[in-house]
């Protein structure tokens, strides 16, 4: 570093060379003059102009030099600062110079096409990831976040600005970065509980190893496996089931045309209603495998035209134990089965009728079940309203075969459900929070269904 200290630059070596270069023929110019024997004055005069001849050429052929040189180290800086705008010019082939000038501008040009391309590509993974609806997170090795998408941020409560740069245990997120590959973590309580599958991969951002967390919500797809496995058992219990019912029932027809000659009058009577409750228990029972058969057996919504003002009061209209309250909402349509619209709709609204007037409902008034909708630019919103108890157990509504009724089949709410997910909505159920017990029904219904209007 001494060494390299005490040396001259580039130009005073080179201004050190022009000028030891000029000494011989200052020399003989000197001697020239010498031997013209002119006056001293004169000779004086005559070096001293040719010394600054010769300086005055020394300094152009320095500025010539070293010219090209700093404008070719300017644009080397530039390149550096990430600047790809300037460019050396006058450069040409066949020139040391010049081929140095065009090699560094061919440089820059890569450069900035790569810079293009590379901001390019960021603007296209940024908007990609911005459009994901599954969540994208990314931490460095000590957990800090760096990148998460607009997904991310409404799933987790995030705010982009604040959250960038702070660990995992700030934002409570130590689970989520523990999560081994295709874990599954359920995210929410009760209805709202959403099952997400993690998929881990790495990456390095400017040599530094970080890790890549995308989530897949895989709720609809472990709904329709849950789905698939209850019309399987139901399948195999409705045949064993039925197998069994027949012979009963014809047993029991066999021994009810019997009873007037092998059994006497006194006796009769109870023979009679005890192949009476028989019957009338495999019959309920075949009834109860037939409505779990139509529930796995829900036909694909057939798409059409439907009005929700008309069909609402139409719903309404068919409860008869008390008189439902229809709140008008703005009249608007949209693509569904109406038929199966309206069935979810029947089913809410004995529900919620038969909540309002059950024994443990406390109404200081009369029972009372409302319904009214409102919309915004892509879903309608059906709520159904009751006085009733309220719910108890949320998390156990959608369960098939679930029910708090001493006579229901728990089939109710998993029929609104698939119904209301075919069509590409949501069902929601839980406790009024308007001062009033009782229950809130919500159903939301996409403007255009699922396939597109």
């Amino acid at each position: 570093m001494e060494r390299s200290g005490r040396r001259l630059s580039f130009e005073r070596r080179l201004r050190l060379w022009l000028y030891l270069i000029g000494l011989p023929g200052f020399i003989l110019f000197w001697l020239v003059l010498h031997g013209q024997k002119l006056d001293a004055v004169i000779e004086v005069i005559l070096l001293v102009l040719f010394a600054l001849v010769w300086a005055f050429i020394v300094s152009l052929v320095i500025e010539q030099v070293t010219r090209p040189l700093q404008t070719l180290a300017n644009v080397v800086a530039a390149l550096r600062e990430d600047d790809y705008s300037f460019r050396a010019r006058g450069a040409r082939r066949n020139d040391a110079i010049g081929d140095l000038a065009l090699e560094v501008n061919a440089l820059a040009s890569m450069l900035q096409a790569q810079r293009a391309g590379a901001l390019e590509a960021m603007a296209l993974v940024e908007r990609v990831m911005d459009s994901m609806q599954s969540p994208v997170l990314a931490f460095d090795p000590d957990d800090r976040l760096k990148l998460l998408n607009a997904a991310a941020a409404q799933t987790f409560g995030l705010e982009v600005n604040r959250s960038l740069g702070r660990s995992a245990k700030d934002l409570k997120l130590e689970y989520l970065v523990e999560a081994g590959n295709d874990d599954l973590l359920p995210l929410g309580s009760g209805q709202q509980s959403v099952r997400w599958m993690v998929k881990r991969a790495g990456f390095r951002l400017r040599g530094v190893p970080h890790t890549l967390l995308v989530l897949a919500d895989v709720s609809a797809a472990l709904r329709e496996e849950e789905r698939v496995a209850w019309k399987r058992l139901i399948r195999v219990l409705g045949h064993e089931i039925n197998n069994s019912l027949a012979p009963i029932k014809s047993i029991a027809a066999s021994l009810r045309a019997r009873l007037a000659s092998t059994v006497g009058a006194e006796e009769r009577d109870d023979f009679e209603r005890g192949l009476e409750v028989i019957e009338n228990r495999s019959e309920s029972l075949n009834r109860f495998l037939q409505a779990y058969r139509q529930l796995m057996g829900l036909p694909e919504p057939r798409l059409a035209v439907v009005g929700i003002s008309v069909l609402i009061h139409r719903v309404a209209q068919l409860e008869t134990r008390l008189n439902v309250t229809v709140t008008d909402g703005e009249e608007i349509v949209l693509m569904a089965d109406a038929d199966q619209i309206q069935q979810a709709l029947i089913n809410l609204i004995r529900n919620a009728t038969e909540a309002a007037l059950g024994p443990d409902a406390e109404n200081e008034t009369a029972a009372c079940v409302e319904i009214a909708w409102k919309h915004t630019e892509s879903e309608v919103s059906i709520a159904i309203l009751d006085n009733g108890p309220g719910l108890t157990n949320a998390s156990n509504l959608f369960v098939p075969f679930y029910t708090t009724k001493p006579s229901g089949t728990g089939i109710g709410l998993v029929l609104v459900q698939q119904i209301v997910e075919a069509h590409g909505g949501a069902i929601e159920l839980h406790n009024r929070t308007d001062g009033i017990t009782g229950c809130r029904a919500e159903l939301r219904l996409p403007l255009s269904a699922k396939n597109g209007w």
